[in-house]
């Protein structure tokens, strides 16, 4: 995927450069999209420009088609990770409801066929206990379909108390939980620039 981050909806804070020099990147929340029913390609493309008017969206990774985790037997997802400006788990929260319903989004059956999933993942080092956002997302670490293209993403990403996003891979790869995951066609490019680095 080619070129520019996408632009910051209304009232975004000012960037802050990526690439001012060496060192962590600017603080950012971390979202992770995925969709097995209908077009799932155009349902994601949606999703991104919406989180992007909320947000503002400031990278997002190679989408993979991935094999279900859990649940009853369905069609396999399409996933990405994006990295949006940092804000509020509540805001993060209801932005990422706001895009499900937008999808049409019914809750039927946990771990069940969706159009759209979209889960807070992490936002820098805060963490919270309410039961309505868990962050960081307690099973991240553990979902390939997450970790893989977040490290795409942001190769310097660490889960707190969970460690490098790398090392996390590392290990899910050496458990064969990475097999499923297969790096989709230029058909289901998302439109916004593959990273900060």
């Amino acid at each position: 995927m080619t070129g520019q981050p996408a632009q910051p909806g209304p009232g975004a804070p000012e960037p802050h450069s990526a690439s001012a020099g060496p060192g962590p990147l600017p603080a950012h929340a971390v979202l992770a999209l995925g969709s097995n029913l209908g077009d799932r390609a155009a349902t994601l493309r949606a999703a991104v420009a919406l989180l992007d008017d909320r947000l503002g969206v400031l990278a997002v990774s190679p989408v993979y088609e991935t094999v279900p985790v859990g649940g009853p037997p369905q069609d396999d997802y399409l996933n990405a990770v994006l990295l949006t400006r940092p804000a509020p788990v509540r805001a993060l929260l209801a932005a990422a409801r706001e895009a499900e319903q937008a999808a049409e989004r019914v809750r039927t059956i946990r771990w069940g066929p969706r159009t759209l999933d979209v889960d807070v993942i992490a936002c820098g080092d805060v963490t919270s206990d309410d039961p309505e956002i868990i962050v960081p997302h307690p099973r991240a670490h553990l979902r390939a379909f997450v970790c893989v293209p977040w490290l795409d993403v942001d190769p310097d990403a660490t889960i707190p108390e969970h460690g490098r996003v790398a090392d996390l891979v590392a290990g899910l790869a050496a458990a064969g939980e990475t097999a499923g995951l297969r790096r989709a066609g230029a058909a289901t490019d998302l439109g916004v620039a593959p990273g900060l680095g």
